[in-house]
């Protein structure tokens, strides 16, 4: 297996995708919404991916809530992470957050998915990129709502990845469109990335995803490329002996790196363990033929061991009391927002 997560084009494998999840430097795949018609369509989407590779494939999907989930029709509804805590209660915004996050991990693992990219740790709303993906832009809410909905995961056997390291919150800039800049000082960067370290420091994040950005004041290269804040401060300092993903290395953030092929092995040197490259076929191609020498058992940490059937997990009173309580969190949600 090798450090590579791809895409795939459509509902169901091309003779160009089942060739490509054979190469040597595949992990895993990503799904998109475009790869999701109803939950039959993703069932036999699963069963084909596994049957194209001799490896078991780390299956993993963008999955959060709110406007970053993937798959709806026959999903719940998961709320945004700033649903949360904008009811003002943290006792009860953590016990949703734990709900929804034993949901939207047992509903992908009842389709033999592996991983959400889940959370997002970013402070504060106003980023086009992140927005209500955030849980909250005061750090200790932000921490404790989502450190519960971690916990929702774990329970249900799924690991996390907290994102986006150390912290893209505070930029303006949507870093799937440019490369960002954040020209705040040091205290005020570190203090974005607290909620990360106390969330290492408790054994809480499994995997992490840098931002595509450049934080100037410490370093001239956009975090997902540098040996600074994934080799000295995120190993080093904050001691984390997890996955470190990029991000997305077709996203324009990336870009400085580089050509495809340059990004790859950026991000690779600079200490990522699994990389992620999606919706350009020239760009993986590149990257593929650059890493074909390269090989990795990191994938194969995530992989995720629950099994349940998708009836089976619908017909459950956890489930179905879960659901409900999700479901009038999203409404009230979606209500505020017309207000």
């Amino acid at each position: 297996m090798g450090p590579l997560i791809i895409d795939v084009q459509g509902l169901s494998l091309s003779n160009e995708d089942k060739k490509l999840l054979q190469h040597n430097a595949v992990a895993g795949v990503i799904l998109f919404s475009r790869n999701y018609q109803d939950p039959n369509q993703l069932t036999t989407l699963i069963k084909e991916i596994r049957a194209a590779s001799s490896e078991r494939l780390l299956i993993s999907v963008d999955h959060e809530g709110g406007r970053v989930q993937r798959f709806k029709n026959g999903f719940t509804a998961i709320p945004p992470a700033q649903a949360y805590a904008k009811l003002n209660d943290l006792k009860h915004a953590k016990k949703l957050a734990f709900d929804a996050g034993w949901v939207l991990a047992m509903e992908l693992i009842a389709f033999d998915i592996d991983l959400s990219f889940a959370p997002v740790l970013d402070l504060g709303h106003d980023c086009l990129a992140i927005g209500s993906r955030a849980f909250h832009q005061d750090s200790k809410i932000a921490q404790e709502v989502a450190s519960a909905m971690i916990d929702g995961m774990h329970s249900a056997g799924m690991k996390t990845t907290g994102k986006h390291f150390p912290g893209h919150g505070a930029v303006l800039a949507d870093s799937h469109k440019e490369t960002p800049i954040d020209n705040r000082n040091q205290t005020e960067i570190k203090h974005d990335m607290q909620i990360f370290a106390e969330l290492i420091k408790a054994g809480k994040l499994d995997a992490i995803m840098p931002a595509h950005v450049i934080y100037p004041c410490f370093d001239d290269h956009p975090a997902s490329g540098s040996p600074f804040w994934l080799k000295t401060v995120l190993r080093q300092q904050l001691n984390f002996d997890g996955i470190i993903f990029s991000d997305d290395l077709s996203m324009e953030g990336a870009a400085f790196l580089g050509n495809y092929a340059q990004r790859a092995s950026a991000a690779f040197h600079a200490g990522c363990d699994i990389l992620l490259a999606c919706n350009n076929r020239q760009g993986t191609f590149a990257i593929l033929e650059s890493l074909g020498h390269i090989a990795s058992n990191k994938p194969k940490h995530l992989l995720c061991k629950t099994k349940i059937d998708y009836q089976t997990l619908l017909k459950s009173d956890e489930w179905q009391q879960r659901n409900k309580k999700l479901s009038l969190l999203n409404e009230e949600w979606q209500n505020s927002l017309n207000q």
